[in-house]
């Protein structure tokens, strides 16, 4: 398939990645995580999060989000999210199916949550005829493609642990965040007070290696026992953790996530000089790009050009997502033909 605007998850593995994989594939090396490879990542980790992080690799990010929600919470507590969260919305209810515990999804503005929204769900707290609130979890950058700022996690971060809440971040496009708003990935997390992290890889250039990061000291205990019972321990980790190696030593994760935006920025330009009629819905704040089209047949139309997934049926609305070998000329050959048809 060429190069579409359907998903970050479409693009392919990065070459350095690649390389990393393939000169861990020498020899035999101690299985299910007890290899050089995973302790060098266990390593990186803490430099990038700082001491206190506790690293578990995974396979993919609803296992990252299901695991971390298994391992957190009881059966009888819930997690306050945005309505559009991933876990809510794609995950087939795996967090409910494997945990046991509830997600109260809540409508927001452009796919961010804030403090005050929250504080309604908080009433039924200590009320045994209720499931009780335990938790918060938000997607940086969000489903809609647009970014939490530092001061925005700083205030959902306060909210959540004044009220005894953990507060967990789905970071699938947690680099695409840290790129658009210039800080490191630390700054955005374990300096703000988040708890445990999701963190993606596979859309950011890896092959299905995904982790769970528990930022708070004591958080992680007897975690390894909740991974391996999600089936989620890699035999071959070394495999796996090549390639968050290769993601967090030389920065690829920034480059990688800073070219995925940067093109959703210019697909924005193009798209308001030639094709200025059509909304464009959220802000462009990461790699996601959500217009609304005339009607649903030239939608399908352009589809059929260069395939996209479809966000509103009802609305004809469709979401493009840059990667980071998503190119310029794509960008320019996208707006030609959209251009022609309306």
């Amino acid at each position: 398939m060429s190069s579409t605007f359907a998903s970050d998850n479409f693009a392919g593995i990065h070459p350095d990645v690649m390389s990393a994989i393939q000169k861990a594939n020498l020899g035999h090396a101690t299985a299910y995580g007890a290899d050089s490879w995973t302790e060098k990542s266990d390593v990186l980790f803490k430099k990038v999060f700082g001491l206190s992080a506790e690293s578990f690799i995974v396979f993919n990010g609803t296992a990252a989000n299901v695991c971390a929600v298994k391992h957190l919470f009881s059966p009888w507590q819930a997690i306050l999210c945005p309505s559009s969260a991933h876990m809510w919305t794609d995950e087939c209810g795996a967090p409910q199916a494997n945990t046991g515990c509830s997600l109260l999804p809540i409508e927001v503005k452009n796919g961010k949550l804030t403090a005050d929204q929250c504080e309604v769900f908080l009433h039924g707290k200590g009320n045994q005829h209720h499931v009780q609130p335990a938790g918060i979890s938000i997607s940086q950058s969000t489903e809609l493609g647009t970014v939490y700022s530092v001061d925005e996690m700083k205030k959902l971060s306060c909210f959540a642990h004044k009220n005894d809440l953990i507060f967990h971040v789905d970071g699938a496009r947690i680099c695409n965040a840290a790129a658009s708003l210039n800080v490191s990935l630390k700054a955005l997390t374990t300096d703000l007070g988040v708890d445990v992290l999701s963190f993606g890889g596979t859309k950011n250039g890896l092959m299905g290696a995904e982790a769970i990061v528990f930022l708070k000291e004591g958080l992680a205990d007897n975690f390894q026992y909740i991974r391996k019972q999600q089936m989620q321990l890699a035999s071959k980790m070394r495999f796996l953790s090549a390639q968050m190696i290769a993601l967090l030593e030389g920065d690829l994760w920034l480059r990688n996530a800073a070219h995925a935006n940067a093109m959703a920025k210019l697909l924005q330009t193009g798209l308001r000089r030639h094709c200025p009629q059509l909304p464009i819905l959220y802000p462009v704040e990461a790699n996601a790009v959500f217009v609304q089209l005339p009607s649903m047949e030239m939608l399908h139309k352009l589809q059929r050009k260069s395939f996209f997934w479809i966000w509103d049926h009802e609305r004809a609305v469709a979401r493009w997502m840059t990667s980071w070998d998503t190119e310029p000329d794509f960008i320019e050959a996208f707006i030609f033909d959209l251009k022609k048809m309306i």
